[in-house]
């Protein structure tokens, strides 16, 4: 095992390096889902800011931002908060809302180490359960998940994309006692 990776909360510092792995990923993973002139069009620096924003001003004390790194680089980061979910209760349901891993550094583990470190997260934070949306396509993430512990919960919803495509999602769950 490498002695030089590590998982921990984000830093402001690390919003450009996650911009930067965020769009890496989007376009290896999404180039099905979303029109190349958009992928294109993103932002590294924009991108950058609102992860800055949501690093350094939370909208809430229990949205947190993690990163996995190998040295001092960025190989990934999640976000977790309270499930909005309206048959959630945010006291008790925690919510992995964004997992990224950068695509040139997948099956390294630093997707596992992320996981738990965000699991320990929603933990401190006294959430009981934790839920976490998945393209139902996506086959790989799914494995990843179920060997984790994670289960389906029954709920599903499809997101509408700008071109008048959807995503469609369903919810694992898992328990945090």
């Amino acid at each position: 095992m490498n002695a030089d990776v590590s998982a921990r909360l984000a830093w402001p510092d690390d919003a450009s390096p996650m911009a930067r792995v965020q769009i890496a990923a989007w376009r290896a993973n999404y180039a099905e889902l979303i029109p190349a002139a958009e992928l294109d069009a993103l932002d590294p620096a924009q991108l950058a800011e609102r992860w800055a924003m949501t690093i350094s001003t939370p909208k809430e004390a229990r949205m947190r931002v993690l990163v996995a790194l190998e040295r001092a680089d960025v190989r990934g980061f999640t976000l977790v908060h309270p499930s909005y979910d309206p048959d959630s209760d945010q006291v008790t349901d925690g919510e992995i809302g964004e997992f990224i891993i950068d695509p040139e550094h997948q099956r390294e583990g630093h997707g596992s180490r992320l996981l738990q470190a965000a699991i320990d997260t929603l933990s401190a934070d006294k959430f009981t359960r934790a839920v976490w949306w998945i393209g139902s396509t996506d086959d790989a993430l799914r494995r990843f998940v179920s060997e984790s512990g994670w289960e389906p919960d029954g709920a599903h919803r499809e997101l509408a994309a700008d071109d008048g495509s959807t995503v469609k999602q369903i919810r694992l769950h898992t328990s945090l006692a």
